[in-house]
């Protein structure tokens, strides 16, 4: 089993940089393949970036394309966060799936089995 805790988040002017961490518990962390998602107010949760066990393949939400990165170590997962805007307000989640391959991204959250309680992102204009 993983456990999954965020820390980072916090207001920030438009324009401005967030760096989100996600601290992994387990000694399997190296076999997960791990993701970013975000859910604002009202509406439904949306893929943001996502990352192999391997670290060497990414994937990301055509809205953060070229602002975000996301990124792991032996025990966390990251995500920079750069230019943020005003849509980008939402509650982040980090979550882990198991996977085969070292090289797999997982852009559906069904594919994914452990999720962090979230941290808050709030861009103002």
């Amino acid at each position: 089993q993983v456990q999954l805790v965020e820390s980072g988040g916090g207001l920030v002017q438009a324009g401005g940089s967030l760096r989100l961490s996600c601290a992994a518990s387990g000694r399997t962390f190296s076999t997960y393949a791990m993701g970013w998602f975000r859910q604002a107010p009202g509406k439904e949760r949306e893929f943001v970036a996502a990352i192999s066990r391997s670290g060497r393949s990414t994937y990301y939400g055509d809205s953060v394309k070229g602002r975000f990165i996301v990124s792991r170590d032996n025990a966390k997962v990251y995500l920079q966060m750069i230019s943020l805007k005003p849509e980008d307000t939402a509650v982040y989640h980090c979550a882990a799936g198991p996977s085969v391959y070292s090289s797999s991204v997982y852009y559906r959250a069904g594919q994914y089995v452990y999720w962090g309680q979230g941290t808050q992102v709030t861009v103002s204009s």
